[in-house]
């Protein structure tokens, strides 16, 4: 627990870190992979390079400063942190090499303004959310292991299918080389996969992209253009060979109600939003199922979400490109708005509403949420880029 006084040299140096925030992460990031090059494989380079990671730092510096008296606000934040972490596998003692080099930026930015009371006071408030974090990581790790077909840390699972499924989306289907069943997750929640490539390990989070069961777990993946990982499991990567897994995390997940689902996806955003789909499937909720492409040549799981729709008269799908062929037409072609959005969903406002996508996508559909009239607690939003690049928030 903070002091009085703690509090208040944080509360009046916030305004000098926050203006120098991104500032102190892009010293941080430098210095932290210069003295412990061994963190460097948690970080997702592409992200760093196109300073993404650097700013969500910085981001979350500056809430946790500005709410250090009412930490509450900052649950939903926190329990995301925690999920990520746990999908890449955080230990504590990495806690103490982010505390260190952060605080060493703080004083190497804020110059003379970084008194030693200063630096002590960001250090224990450093340790107070760092000891959150880590509580609820190892509380996190248990469950995970202690679960019918859980473990913890790594486990090897064998490619036993791989599938494509449009010209840049590809299915690998992961089956435990132990012969033990596989646990199950919420619809919605990810791996993380630990890879070395060219002799460097590294580690990326990818969607489940099925329903769960004992048997197997389904990943897809898009093939990004530069795209160190993903290049990797497409060209290099067979059936037949071996991945190391950790456990499923992420709390953006299925709601376990009997509303009707509304499932508004782009790109490469149909991932989980299919495990969702394959689990409601049998169930009597309403699925409006819209998911936008540029073409069918990029569409994955079109003929699958079409064949479970003539299946289920519960499912409704739609199609939207922005770029349609003569082969295989869309539904509708440009781009999904709010009168498709309004005619779609009909007049039930109390569904849960799901989007999924790249960051222009979501930057619209964030803007069509509110004026939908559906309650803000029913609007659940992921994305697949840096939150802080796309100012989401659903409430608003």
């Amino acid at each position: 627990m903070l002091t009085q006084h703690t509090i208040d040299i944080i509360k009046a140096t916030v305004p000098a870190v926050s203006l120098h925030a991104n500032d102190i992460t892009a010293h941080f990031y430098p210095l932290m992979f210069r003295e412990y090059p061994e963190v460097k494989r948690f970080f997702n380079q592409s992200n760093q390079a196109g300073n993404a990671q650097p700013k969500a730092l910085a981001n979350a510096l500056v809430a946790y400063a500005g709410n250090i008296e009412n930490l509450a606000v900052l649950e939903a934040a926190v329990n995301r942190i925690v999920n990520k972490h746990v999908s890449l596998n955080i230990q504590p003692e990495q806690y103490a090499i982010v505390g260190e080099c952060l605080l060493k930026s703080i004083k190497a930015v804020l110059g003379d303004a970084a008194t030693d009371a200063v630096i002590e006071a960001w250090g224990l408030a450093y340790w107070q959310l760092a000891d959150l974090l880590i509580a609820a990581e190892e509380a996190a790790y248990t469950a995970n292991a202690e679960k019918e077909g859980g473990w913890r840390g790594e486990r090897e699972f064998a490619i036993t299918t791989k599938v494509a499924e449009s010209d840049i989306i590809t299915s690998f289907y992961l089956t435990p080389t132990d012969g033990k069943p596989v646990t199950s997750f919420t619809p919605g929640q990810f791996i993380g996969l630990v890879l070395t490539i060219d002799g460097e390990e590294t580690r990326r989070q990818y969607s489940l992209s099925d329903s769960p069961n004992s048997e197997y777990l389904r990943i897809s993946v898009k093939r990004e253009e530069g795209g160190t990982v993903s290049n990797y499991l497409h060209s290099r990567v067979q059936a037949g060979d071996t991945l190391r897994v950790l456990a499923p995390a992420g709390d953006f997940v299925l709601k376990d109600n009997n509303k009707p689902v509304v499932l508004v996806t782009g790109g490469v955003g149909i991932t989980p939003a299919i495990s969702m789909l394959n689990s409601l499937k049998d169930t009597d909720r309403p699925i409006h199922f819209i998911h936008a492409a540029m073409n069918t040549k990029v569409h994955a799981f079109r003929d699958h979400v079409t064949n479970l729709a003539a299946e289920n008269d519960n499912i409704k799908p739609y199609f939207v490109y922005s770029d349609a062929t003569a082969e295989c037409k869309p539904d509708a072609t440009g781009f999904i708005n709010l009168a498709m959005l309004e005619e779609k969903i009909g007049d039930d406002r109390d569904v849960e509403f799901y989007f999924l996508g790249p960051k222009p996508f979501m930057q619209a559909i964030n803007g069509f949420a509110p004026k939908l009239g559906i309650p803000a607690e029913n609007v659940h939003f992921e994305f697949f880029g840096p939150a802080e690049d796309l100012n989401i928030d659903p409430t608003a």
